[in-house]
């Protein structure tokens, strides 16, 4: 896989998710994006509260998370907040009440589809601080000293180069600044079929790194207090169920049995990390 390769296939995947929202009958496209009622189920389970998820315009949450950013850190009224692969605008919008009207949050994605989405979700939920810009996380389009928070809920993963990410991140952040970013990491190696596939990568599994690797990419970047504010096994439910590690396991002749698929589940990891410039 080339860095290249990997863009377009995350672009062409997640744009096809933004567009399967206009659906009536709405898909489920990966294990971790599940576009029914389901969505807020999962958001339940990796942390975010009823009250958060009844807040967003319906489309918003498309369930793709695997964690809630939001709440490793104290956001006030009136600071400037940056997610890093904002999707629909989920997080985006539970953050805009936070920061009212005297503040503002600027959502960075590379899919021109999921943009479109978030601007008909701003205007859905008549938000007049959040604004959507499209640009890639490994080199934002934001001068330097801009924000006071940044966040990112399972995006980074996605990227082969995280450590330029995390030098993006710090660029644009403000001395004093937080980064609140929850993720996937990797345990153990995984198997090759899954591994060296463009499908596992967008299904936000082959792109884990290790824990060390990836803390180290954080403390490269210049970060300091850097903190693992939780860290859960993935769920093996959503692997199980997830037809995209169904499919390239078919394309392999391997039978992902349950055994099998619990194996794969225990090489990766969520995980919630919060830091500071």
């Amino acid at each position: 896989m080339t860095t290249s390769s990997v863009k377009k296939a995350v672009v062409e995947s997640y744009g096809n998710l933004a567009k399967a929202t206009k659906k009536s009958f709405l898909p489920k496209l990966f294990g971790c994006c599940d576009l029914g009622e389901s969505a807020n189920q999962i958001g339940e389970i990796i942390g975010y509260s009823k009250e958060e998820l009844n807040s967003v315009p319906k489309g918003a949450n498309l369930g793709v998370g695997c964690g809630n950013p939001t709440a490793l850190t104290t956001m006030k009224e009136g600071e400037t907040v940056v997610d890093l692969g904002s999707g629909a605008g989920f997080d985006a919008f539970i953050v805009s009440r936070i920061v009212g009207e005297t503040g503002k949050v600027i959502g960075v994605d590379l899919s021109d589809e999921m943009l479109k989405l978030g601007n008909r979700n701003i205007k859905k939920g008549n938000y007049t601080n959040v604004e959507f810009v499209k640009g890639d996380i490994e080199d934002l389009p934001i001068n330097e000293n801009t924000a006071d928070h940044i966040i990112s809920n399972c995006v980074i993963n996605l990227s082969l180069n995280k450590g330029l990410v995390y030098k993006e991140a710090f660029r644009v952040l403000k001395k004093g600044g937080k980064l609140s970013v929850s993720d996937i990491v990797l345990e153990k190696e995984l198997p090759d079929f899954i591994k060296n596939s463009l499908t596992g990568h967008v299904a936000c599994v082959s792109g884990a790194e290790p824990l060390t690797d990836y803390l180290q990419y954080i403390q490269d970047a210049g970060f300091q207090d850097i903190k693992i504010e939780a860290k859960a096994n993935f769920p093996l439910e959503l692997m199980l169920t997830d037809p995209q590690i169904m499919k390239i396991a078919k394309q392999m002749d391997f039978n992902l049995d349950s055994e099998k698929a619990k194996d794969i589940a225990s090489r990766v990891s969520s995980i919630s990390i919060s830091a500071r410039k």
